[in-house]
């Protein structure tokens, strides 16, 4: 790495939206803070200029039928996770509930951990659990992912009648409830109007945490370039994933092409983190690479639409089964520094993409912020 980067990295200039790590260490007893399977841990993270993260906890839909709080319980022990990260690791992670403790963390060379929930199934239609979370750290919320919910639709097709057409009363009334508390809207994973029902409601700045530009490539997840336009004049940030068919519609062939092969099928189909880690590894070996250039092709539109404040990164670490090459796992940021350098970003606006956008919108959301509130965190324990 040439010695301008590595200075960079020293900095921690990254704020990265939205990684799925915490799953590997509840279901295969992954220590986040060693080096390790998958594409993120503290280690590597920190190599590559890693400031902050949200750690997100995502429940599987299939949990929601596991019992009265099924949706609830699995969110729990995947937040339980961070908490014990933190608490095993904290010369190299703290928690960081708002701006005051983001900029702590940074100063004390660590990263400052956002806990968040994807997916907002997980609160079961209750404004009381959503305020139970938000009191044990979560900071950011997906409000939909794939499904459906009965308060707000997802960007997938096939909804069911009770479906909204976007945002109804309920919904409104959880992005109200988000706002009061402090806690980030993120609009990645929902429809259209739900979209726009959010900003028509919402009083602080929202961010698409993972997501790409359909001027690019046309897929469901990633966003038009009027909502590019609308985020800006919310004054949020859209980050751009990492994941290879929203980036590229070639890709996604390749994808399809090793997953249709016999050796991906003998990996077998369980709905499980086991599973899924074999298939990620299958497919970044036997899949062709998808260039860095590609990330940077979404990041310059995004720039050019939506303008240069409102742009950041959202890896979907961990949560995606390829990353694109030079990319493949959280020691890389600067590979992308890089490669927007070359593409003729100069360091402040590096900075912005890396992470202050993003930092910006959470001290805009979660205020300037005290201590107070820490000791909850080990509640779930």
């Amino acid at each position: 790495m040439h010695k301008d980067f590595i200075a960079l990295a020293r900095q921690r200039p990254v704020f990265d939206a939205h990684a799925d790590s915490l799953q590997l260490a509840l279901d295969l007893g992954r220590d986040l803070g060693e080096v390790g399977a998958g594409h993120l841990d503290l280690v590597r993270g920190s190599s590559g200029g890693l400031g902050a993260l949200v750690f997100v906890s995502w429940c599987d839909p299939r949990f929601i039928a596991e019992g009265e709080h099924g949706a609830r319980e699995r969110t729990r022990l995947l937040l339980r996770e961070f908490h014990r990260l933190q608490a095993r690791h904290p010369e190299q992670v703290s928690f960081a509930g708002n701006a005051q403790q983001l900029a702590a963390a940074r100063g004390a060379n660590k990263v400052a951990g956002i806990p968040g929930i994807e997916g907002g199934h997980s609160i079961e239609n209750s404004l009381d659990t959503l305020h139970w979370f938000f009191e044990r750290g979560v900071r950011v919320m997906t409000l939909v992912w794939n499904n459906h919910l009965d308060w707000i639709r997802s960007c997938q097709p096939d909804a069911g009648a009770n479906v909204p057409e976007g945002l109804n009363d309920f919904g409104r009334g959880v992005v109200r409830a988000m706002n009061e508390l402090g806690m980030v809207v993120d609009l990645s994973h929902a429809g259209r109007q739900a979209f726009f029902d959010t900003l028509a409601c919402t009083n602080k700045p929202v961010i698409a945490s993972h997501s790409g530009c359909m001027a690019v490539n046309e897929h469901q997840r990633n966003l038009d370039d009027e909502q590019l336009r609308a985020l800006a004049d919310n004054g949020g940030v859209v980050g751009i994933v990492f994941c290879t068919p929203f980036l590229d519609a070639a890709a996604r062939a390749e994808d399809n092409r090793v997953r249709a092969s016999d050796e991906y099928k003998a990996l077998g189909s369980a709905p499980d983190t086991a599973t899924f880690l074999a298939q990620c590894e299958l497919l970044q070996a036997r899949a062709a690479p998808l260039p860095l250039e590609r990330v940077l092709d979404h990041i310059c539109h995004a720039v050019e639409i939506g303008g240069i404040d409102h742009v950041g990164i959202g890896s979907d670490f961990d949560g995606i089964q390829r990353t694109p090459q030079e990319l493949e796992d959280a020691s890389c940021y600067m590979n992308l520094a890089r490669g927007l350098r070359r593409r003729g970003f100069n360091d402040e606006e590096l900075v912005k993409v890396l992470g202050g956008n993003f930092e910006r919108v959470y001290a805009a959301v979660t205020g300037p912020g005290t201590a107070a509130g820490h000791a909850e965190l080990v509640a779930l324990e």
